[in-house]
């Protein structure tokens, strides 16, 4: 392994070679099959997880993957070392279905609970955020990599990116007990890297999500100067294998 605040780079090349397998399928009519929970998979996901098990296995040998198809399909380990990687090769693989923009490419690489690396890629737009030597980075298409920061909480204009199912009831009751002002809906962990850059503030999400769907984005929300924390204030930890990698609710807010 090489030195954990040069993994994120990695990880990032490894999102945007998946990306490019990825991209020539969105919005080709692919068939959708229903996973055992009942939730889309295509063969875009499919492809996209092979390509990164493989690119992970030749650069880090000997360190476990935990995958989401690859999960589904055989269940999940009843445990994990300190050190392992999360991958989601398509999050939000129904706004893929959908033909919407908002779904990513996803690698953390997680040590003692804690995610310390990760990478996300959106395919349509070629940005991809990576951490990289304490830093959140942002390159565009292959370009030169940029650090980018949460900004400030902005009292009066708070922008909350929330799911697009969700109730209006709970987004008001949301609104009243987190502060925000401006909801938006948004797919997939890429609310986590638009808050890591500055262009929203809060995430707040009371419902299920897998380790896999949020390690990535959460290694680089945190390395933004964000954070990602239960309701109670406490750390959102990796490796739960005795929950079969769940997560319960946390909020993701920027400064």
């Amino acid at each position: 392994m090489s030195d954990e605040n040069d993994v994120g780079e990695v990880l990032a090349g490894i999102c945007e070679a998946a990306a490019q397998l990825i991209l020539p399928l969105w919005k080709t009519g692919l068939t959708v099959h229903a996973k055992a929970d009942e939730s889309p998979v295509t063969e875009a996901d499919r492809r996209g997880e092979a390509l990164i098990l493989e690119h992970l296995g030749r650069r880090f040998p000997g360190v476990p993957v935990i995958s989401e198809e690859d999960a589904s399909e055989f269940g999940t380990p009843e445990a994990i070392g300190p050190r392992f990687f999360l991958v989601d090769p398509v999050d939000g693989t129904k706004a893929f279905v959908r033909g919407d923009p908002n779904f990513t490419v996803n690698i953390a690489l997680i040590v003692d609970g804690r995610p310390v690396a990760g990478a996300v890629n959106a395919p349509p737009t070629g940005e991809t955020w990576f951490t990289q030597g304490g830093r959140a980075m942002k390159r565009v298409n292959g370009g030169a990599a940029q650090p980018v920061r949460v900004r400030p909480w902005p009292k009066g204009k708070a922008v909350a990116l929330i799911s697009h199912t969700m109730k209006d009831e709970t987004r008001q009751k949301l609104m009243d007990e987190y502060g925000f002002d401006l909801p938006e809906p948004m797919d997939s962990s890429i609310k986590f890297v638009r808050i890591a850059e500055g262009a929203a503030d809060i995430y707040p999400r009371h419902g299920p999500t897998m380790e896999w769907d949020i390690a990535a984005g959460h290694a680089v929300l945190e390395q933004a100067g964000g954070s990602v924390l239960t309701p109670e204030g406490r750390p959102v930890l990796y490796g739960k294998a005795a929950e079969g990698f769940r997560n319960g609710w946390f909020v993701a807010k920027g400064g």
